[in-house]
């Protein structure tokens, strides 16, 4: 049973009352730099460069800045709810949240690789054992994967701090490409959980969609699989046993996404957005297939259906709906979210369907529609997040 501290709650500052609120906040924010300070320096704006260079940076940030504080917001949010234990709060949580943005100032201003790295690879495993620990005091060994996975995190974090170090693209490209699988793996495990139950939830049907063990299992270990094989540079060039494995993923994510499907969810932003992004971890994986199958496409065209269109489209959808629900108030999202959820879309395609046709065109198209899509969030969630909650409530 979960108890809190009434008085102490709310004491604390709102935005620090739980992870959710200086994270998505801040993962946010950083979102809304990345994308078009990376198209700047790619027009030669800039005389500096952050550490590793501008491509190495823009790699880094997009997963383990941006990404992994959006994951530390929900996963410090969501073990409370799962353990009845009280969530990292206060200090601590300040703390925590201090280590995350040092570690995005420490590579912006290139500072020296042994103070970078420290900052860098502390963030993950400390979250890991912060998750490890809440997990392990009620044994809970349904959600250890999820220790699993931010371990390796952590690992492949720093094969590509390595890389860097060293001078070697080949070991960061591993680093990050290996990253991006897990967190695909990530999604994969949470989105199997929560689109469904959303889905009847939000659309008050009687029953949710019985998981697969059996797929769920299957798709997990394959996307960690993807994983390792990229961190060991096996997946970086062509390979047909490899193709076969992201077919076998397209094949599984586009079953459960059937399965899930109700007509209905179309009339609910937050939940045709949870779908939406799903399908683009379809897209993903079956074009990275084509490309191990030998067919001539460009492999970075399926890695931003992966990075634009799943995870920054998974991530907005569910920080949209999580920060409703855990800010006491009602599941509709402020005016023009659902707006944020199309230019989001409409950013994948560009990035991914429009550069095909002219380069320039689609990267700026794809970076407006990401710095309106973030914005709105921003503009409509800000509020909430460093405010107390809606109901009284002193979460």
């Amino acid at each position: 049973m979960q108890v809190i501290d009434r008085n102490k709650a709310l004491a604390t500052p709102p935005l620090l009352r739980l992870a959710f609120r200086p994270f998505f906040l801040g993962g946010s924010l950083l979102a809304l730099i990345v994308v078009p300070l990376w198209l700047l320096a790619l027009g030669g704006k800039f005389d500096w460069s952050p550490a590793g260079g501008w491509l190495a940076w823009h790699r880094h940030e997009l997963l383990f800045g941006f990404g992994l504080a959006i994951v530390a917001g929900f996963l410090l949010t969501a073990v409370q709810t799962w353990t009845g234990q009280p969530g990292l709060t206060g200090k601590p949580l300040a703390a925590l949240a201090l280590l995350w943005l040092a570690g995005r100032l420490a590579w912006l201003a290139a500072a020296p690789w042994p103070l970078l790295t420290v900052l860098e690879l502390g963030f993950p495993l400390l979250l890991a054992w912060l998750m490890g620990r809440a997990l392990w005091r009620v044994r809970q060994q349904r959600n250890y994967p999820l220790v699993a996975l931010l371990l390796l995190l952590t690992l492949v974090d720093a094969i590509a701090m390595a890389g860097l170090v060293a001078g070697n693209d080949d070991w960061q490209r591993r680093g990050v490409l290996g990253g991006l699988w897990l967190v695909a793996a990530m999604m994969g495990l949470i989105g199997g959980r929560v689109i469904p139950f959303f889905t009847q939830r939000g659309l008050g049907r009687k029953e949710m969609v019985a998981p697969w063990a059996w797929l769920d299992w299957g798709l997990l270990g394959g996307s960690a699989l993807i994983a390792v094989l990229y961190a060991a540079g096996s997946a970086l060039l062509p390979n047909a046993l490899t193709g076969l494995l992201f077919a076998v993923l397209a094949l599984g994510h586009l079953i459960r996404l059937v399965r899930w499907h109700d007509g209905g969810l179309w009339r609910v932003p937050l939940l045709w957005s949870l779908h939406l992004a799903y399908a683009w971890l379809v897209l993903a994986c079956a074009g990275m297939a084509l490309w191990h199958f030998g067919v001539a496409l460009n492999p970075s065209l399926a890695v931003h259906c992966l990075t634009v269109g799943a995870m920054a489209g998974l991530i907005l959808a569910m920080i949209a709906r999580v920060s409703l629900g855990h800010t006491g108030r009602p599941l509709q999202p402020p005016k023009g979210m659902a707006l944020g959820f199309v230019l989001l879309n409409l950013a994948g395609l560009s990035r991914v369907l429009l550069v095909l046709v002219n380069t320039h065109v689609g990267l700026g198209l794809a970076t407006l529609c990401w710095v309106l899509a973030f914005g709105l969030f921003v503009w409509g969630y800000g509020p909430m997040l460093v405010r107390a909650r809606a109901d009284g409530h002193p979460g």
